[in-house]
């Protein structure tokens, strides 16, 4: 194919780590897919960590972490807890596989714990393992007490296996909980970006924006749609809002690098933006 994606983390180049950190979390590490070659990526917490009111951390956070993390999950690996919060960390630093093993033998010793169910339904969709996730996830909640963002989760892993319409049903059921939540509302713009919807797609995502919660990422999400959709001068104010001048720089700079990569599309082809089963 000529390119070479990370799931996590789009185009790898270090200078632009930040920029992409910003714009992706694979939401936005967007893969323009020819219609007949078919690069593809997986998905990460791509429109932000579902459920987390906290600021997103740096790779090197998660890094310098790591060895605390491990230690903690080492000496009780039977704990749900720990276990959570080391994969969370494998996950943010590219170890997927590593991330769903920890996962796997937590869940064997925690069959019943949904919250640990959950997050390993998401690092297995974040490893690729869409049908196994699927699996977890089904086990994460129950239909008379449904979790919104485990539908989130869900509705992200039918997408990645084409499986639209299931998806967004998904969400739609995540948003009657949680109404107007904007990492659902972008998943399900998402969700219609992949189908070549590119106008019911930015009418979604401008709904997600709306919120007080919305996070950046949700807006760089915008700004790849509306740039698109061919409105270059107004994608580039959206993704350089709220930021300091460098970033805003630099967002600007890979936003342009993703849209220049469309007019190598073959007819047929369609921007493949994987939505975001969270972390």
């Amino acid at each position: 194919m000529g390119y070479r994606w990370n799931a996590l983390r789009g185009p790898m180049r270090p200078q632009s780590a930040r920029t992409i950190r910003l714009l992706a979390p694979a939401a936005l590490a967007a893969v323009l897919a020819l219609s007949a070659a078919g690069c593809k990526t997986t998905g990460d917490d791509t429109t932000g960590s579902i459920g987390s009111s906290s600021a997103p951390k740096s790779d090197a956070e998660y890094r310098g972490e790591l060895g605390a993390l491990s230690a903690r999950y080492q000496s009780n690996p039977g704990d749900p807890e720990p276990a959570i919060a080391y994969a969370k960390a494998l996950r943010a630093t590219g170890q997927r596989a590593q991330a769903v093993a920890v996962l796997q033998q937590a869940s064997i010793r925690n069959p019943n714990n949904m919250k640990l169910l959950g997050a390993y339904g998401r690092a297995l969709a974040d490893a690729g393992e869409y049908a196994e996730a699927l699996d977890a996830l089904e086990r994460a909640h129950t239909p008379d007490n449904p979790d919104w963002r485990i539908l989130n989760a869900q509705g992200a892993v039918l997408d990645q296996m084409g499986r639209h319409a299931e998806a967004q049903r998904h969400y739609s059921t995540a948003l009657k909980i949680m109404p107007n939540e904007p990492s659902v509302l972008s998943n399900l713009a998402l969700s219609y970006l992949l189908e070549k919807n590119l106008k019911r797609a930015e009418f979604t995502l401008r709904k997600a924006v709306g919120q007080a919660n919305a996070s950046p990422k949700v807006r760089q999400n915008l700004a790849l749609v509306v740039g698109l959709e061919g409105r270059y001068a107004e994608a580039e104010k959206i993704a350089s809002a709220d930021l300091p001048p460098a970033e805003a720089d630099a967002n600007v700079a890979y936003l342009r690098q993703m849209l220049s990569q469309k007019d190598a599309l073959k007819d047929g082809g369609a921007p493949y933006v994987p939505p975001d089963p969270g972390s």
